[in-house]
């Protein structure tokens, strides 16, 4: 037996080993009961380190393909001639997922970071107190504070109490511990409710433009999403549904034009889905970054009959990778929803968690908060003027006070003249999002969402300014 490993350079040596003897394995090419070189022998041949043909080995004997017997070295004994590569491949019976999940475009591929990058829903990572952060966490991975076992399905309780305080004092949300249910990011407190509360078949109603996540989720659990059209108040609860059992909004800060909803449409939303015995689902997703005005009462606030549930996340606030978020839901789901957590994965991360009721408690997150306020209001300003100086004869900037991202519809023109503009602009590295794909359905509008979070401020007026020469050049070559 010729025991060459092809090593491609001196990278993953052990690994490759790992792959050559593997392979041979599994094709029949080492048999059964065949004894292994010694690793010092084989590690010669290599000309590599002894000890990474061991690691190799220690790698194929965790698989079960070797064992190590005394005195007779390391022997095959995994199975012969398994089918592998292209050609075993194509012998397979394909699996088919359900028509929901085949139905979904590919998974885009990761785009170069554009120099200029309007990237939507991204906070400003490089401010956050990560050694505040580190310290809290490697205080809560101490041995004394590590448990041996699972937590509630509802989340680590200091936490919840945490969450419930912050809400209170933040946004005159009513709730204590027992109302709060931690998750992972609030896509998965809108999976949670989805699963406790959705047949398949029921009505949900989303607004349009919408958040295509929530309704991607929704529909993954056999519900038929009804998009309803938005105006300058907010959702239209004219255009509700009356089958709709479930309502979707972002009353606060309409994702993704902007604008809150009114004072006479929220109280309208309320009393239609008491009429309707329906269920709203109230996303906070970034209230907290408000520049202007009284802060608005959230749909939970004002809520009699216990038919709003409030979900919140810290991908905003702090970061995203942390996916932490949660859900304010009432007494009559929470063992349900407990449950449904439980059957998904029981629970988030408890240090993380932990960590962040400190963090909570001790005034850290609160300090955050204001400290970003002020950096994402002085970029709202920024990208709003910029918009106005080098874009104003081409787009119209919908009104907003709040979040982390501005819209903006063209004033003519329709998708071409959105879709060139978008291509156009990354050729020229300014990375920025077009509104019509937040639309579900045919009549999308034009236009462009531009995220600040992630952008200085001192770097927004150059990318404004290629922006505009974008829209003045493919205005002169398009005629849509």
């Amino acid at each position: 037996m010729d025991f060459h490993v092809e090593l491609q350079g001196r990278r993953d040596l052990a690994g490759q080993i790992y792959r050559g003897l593997r392979a041979a394995i599994l094709d029949g090419r080492l048999r059964r009961g065949e004894r292994l070189p010694p690793t010092r022998e084989l590690a010669l041949r290599l000309d590599v380190a002894r000890n990474t043909v061991s690691v190799a080995y220690e790698w194929l004997a965790a698989e079960g393909l070797i064992a190590a017997r005394t005195r007779a070295g390391s022997i095959v004994q995994g199975e012969a001639s398994r089918p592998r590569g292209r050609a075993g491949r194509e012998a397979q019976v394909p699996l088919r997922a359900r028509a929901f999940w085949r139905a979904l475009p590919d998974l885009p591929a990761p785009l170069a970071p554009a120099a200029y990058a309007f990237g939507v829903g991204s906070p400003d990572v490089s401010s956050f107190p990560f050694e505040a952060w580190r310290r809290l966490v490697a205080r809560q991975l101490r041995a004394a504070t590590v448990s041996g076992g699972y937590v509630d399905a509802a989340g680590h309780r200091g936490l919840r109490e945490a969450v419930a305080r912050h809400v209170g004092i933040a946004r005159g949300v009513r709730a204590d511990a027992e109302d709060v249910l931690i998750t992972n990011g609030a896509q998965q407190a809108l999976d949670l409710v989805g699963r406790v509360l959705i047949e398949p078949g029921d009505c949900v109603a989303m607004e349009e433009p919408g958040y295509p996540p929530a309704r991607q989720v929704f529909q993954s659990l056999g519900a038929r999403v009804v998009p309803v059209p938005v105006d300058a108040e907010g959702l239209d609860v004219a255009a509700l549904p009356d089958a709709a059992r479930l309502v979707y909004v972002t009353p606060s800060h309409q994702f993704p034009l902007g604008m809150p909803m009114s004072p006479a449409r929220r109280v309208a939303l309320l009393e239609w889905a008491k009429r309707r015995d329906a269920v709203v689902i109230e996303d906070d997703y970034d209230s907290e970054f408000r520049f202007g005005g009284r802060p608005l009462e959230t749909l939970h606030g004002m809520d009699r009959s216990g038919r709003v549930l409030y979900v919140g996340s810290f991908s905003k606030v702090m970061i995203p990778m942390l996916r932490l978020g949660f859900l304010v839901a009432p007494p009559s789901l929470q063992r349900e929803l407990r449950w449904a957590r439980r059957v998904m994965d029981w629970h988030s991360p408890v240090p993380e968690q932990a960590a962040l009721a400190r963090f909570i408690d001790s005034g850290l997150l609160a300090r955050h908060i204001r400290k970003m306020r002020r950096e994402y209001e002085a970029r709202h300003t920024c990208v709003a003027e910029g918009l106005a100086r080098h874009c104003g004869d081409w787009l119209q900037v919908v009104p907003s006070v709040a979040g982390l991202h501005l819209s903006a519809t063209f004033r003519k023109g329709g998708v071409t003249l959105e879709r060139e503009t978008v291509a156009r602009a990354r050729a020229a590295g300014v990375g920025l999002i077009n509104l019509s794909r937040y639309f579900a359905g045919p009549r999308a509008r034009p236009g462009l969402v531009l995220g600040y979070g992630g952008m200085p401020a001192t770097r927004i007026p150059e990318g404004m300014k290629r922006l505009g020469a974008c829209l003045s050049t493919v205005a002169g070559l398009t005629k849509d």
